[in-house]
């Protein structure tokens, strides 16, 4: 997807998803509790909404995003001071091999061609042992508010490479190396399948 369509869609992207408050609500209660004390990369941080809730219970937070629209919409407002943003490109981070504890990519894979190259480099940055917090927009044909969401978002130009169900993404997750230690499916006008996950051991 080019930058441009994420750089138009920046100023609006906060309000759009207020509708989801609910489950995003879920996550700024969630995410810190498996965050804290840690050194943690954000992948795809949009806005930065998720970004400022959660990244006071971290030791330091990057947040990322390709498109320079959102890193400024993010950059605007109050930010905790271990919190910066900075514009990177997910399937080609410029950050050093295991840099991280924790890397947070949230409602992103689904719209990546090849989101596996992002997978490959979170476990580059991802030191032994960290953990990879990934929820993700499922069943995107599962109902009316789905398909009707999903048609609105693609007249605006945003594709769903990836329309995953549930159990889609977390065997996809599975399949590329990643064990999910907890998953959670939540209803929305698109569902969203909160996971967490580490690294398979070579014995499994």
């Amino acid at each position: 997807m080019k930058k441009k369509i994420w750089d138009l869609y920046a100023p609006i992207y906060e309000i759009a998803m207020r509708s989801d408050r609910k489950i995003y609500q879920f996550m700024y209660d969630r995410i810190p509790t498996v965050i804290k004390g840690k050194e943690v990369l954000e992948i795809a941080t949009g806005p930065g909404l998720l970004a400022k809730h959660v990244a006071p219970a971290a030791k330091r937070m990057t947040a990322t995003d390709y498109s320079d629209g959102m890193i400024a919409e993010a950059k605007k407002g109050e930010c905790p001071d271990n919190l910066t943003f900075e514009v990177a490109d997910a399937v080609s981070l410029p950050y050093e091999d295991e840099s991280f504890d924790a890397v947070l990519i949230s409602n992103a894979l689904h719209v990546m061609p090849e989101p596996e190259k992002a997978l490959e480099e979170i476990d580059r940055v991802l030191r032994p042992g960290g953990i990879l917090i990934a929820p993700n927009f499922v069943e995107h044909k599962a109902g009316f508010g789905s398909r009707l969401w999903s048609g609105i978002l693609k007249l605006a130009g945003i594709k769903f490479e990836h329309q995953w169900s549930g159990q889609e993404y977390l065997d996809w997750l599975e399949s590329h190396g990643w064990r999910v230690t907890f998953s959670k499916l939540m209803a929305a006008r698109i569902s969203l399948m909160y996971t967490e996950c580490v690294r398979k051991s070579d014995k499994e």
